[in-house]
């Protein structure tokens, strides 16, 4: 009888163990599991950077399904996924591609601009930070404004082609708000007050010819210490 209950109490123990070693085990295991998860998503944009092909829009919307398109300027680290959130048009200002905050943001557009680039003016934003759309106070070179015209939007399958007619300091007004460019007359107009600048940091480039019938993109960012200031750099569509 004594033999009995010890070898139940060994049993016991055994099983106890088992189980202890089993939770252990399962402890272990997940408590590793978020750091191998977590790893993919941070490489991701780098993976498909470096994939080649940034038309492939779908690879990039595997990381986040508001990414659209990619933007270069040829010969520059200006290189950068587009944005557009569906209801919150100032999220991407304060958010990475993996929607976590962060202060560089990302670059974006707002959604009074549709995301296929035939609206007459697209207006893409970028924090003025060396990460983000801080590097476009480049283009207030001389040298690099001459030798830095052209920006490559990917899309969906297909490249757009830009040439650069502009760079300037200029008035925080919203763009998009202030003038409906869908109007050639207040677009003509507006490209005529464009090629009149004339400042210091000022770079037009009269000889582009830039009308009503084209479409333009404006890529806008701070300028420091300036609150009321916005650095503009705009080009205009030569090839789709």
């Amino acid at each position: 009888g004594k033999d009995k209950i010890i070898r139940k109490k060994n049993c016991l123990l055994l099983t106890t163990l088992i189980l202890l070693s089993a939770v252990l085990v399962g402890c272990g295991s997940t408590a590793v599991q978020p750091e191998e998860s977590t790893a993919p998503a941070e490489t991701a944009l780098e993976d498909f950077k470096s994939a080649g092909d940034k038309t492939d829009i779908a690879a990039l919307q595997q990381i986040n399904p508001e990414a659209y398109a990619w933007l270069e300027i040829t010969g520059t680290d200006i290189s950068f996924p587009i944005l557009q959130s569906a209801e919150d048009e100032t999220f991407y200002l304060t958010h990475n591609i993996y929607g976590e905050e962060d202060d560089n943001g990302s670059i974006y557009t707002e959604y009074y601009n549709n995301t296929d680039f035939a609206d007459p003016n697209t207006v893409i934003y970028g924090r003025n930070r060396d990460e983000m759309f801080g590097k476009l106070h480049q283009f207030q070179d001389r040298d690099f404004f001459d030798t830095h015209r052209e920006i490559k939007i990917y899309t969906a399958g297909k490249t757009l082609t830009y040439k650069i007619f502009a760079a300037y300091t200029y008035d925080d007004r919203h763009l998009i708000a202030t003038y409906d460019f869908w109007d050639q007359l207040v677009f003509s107009n507006y490209l005529e007050d464009v090629f009149a600048i004339r400042a210091m940091d000022a770079f037009i480039d009269d000889s582009v010819e830039v009308t009503s019938e084209n479409k333009i993109i404006t890529l806008s960012t701070g300028v420091t210490g300036q609150d009321d200031k916005r650095y503009l750099v705009q080009a205009v569509l030569v090839t789709e």
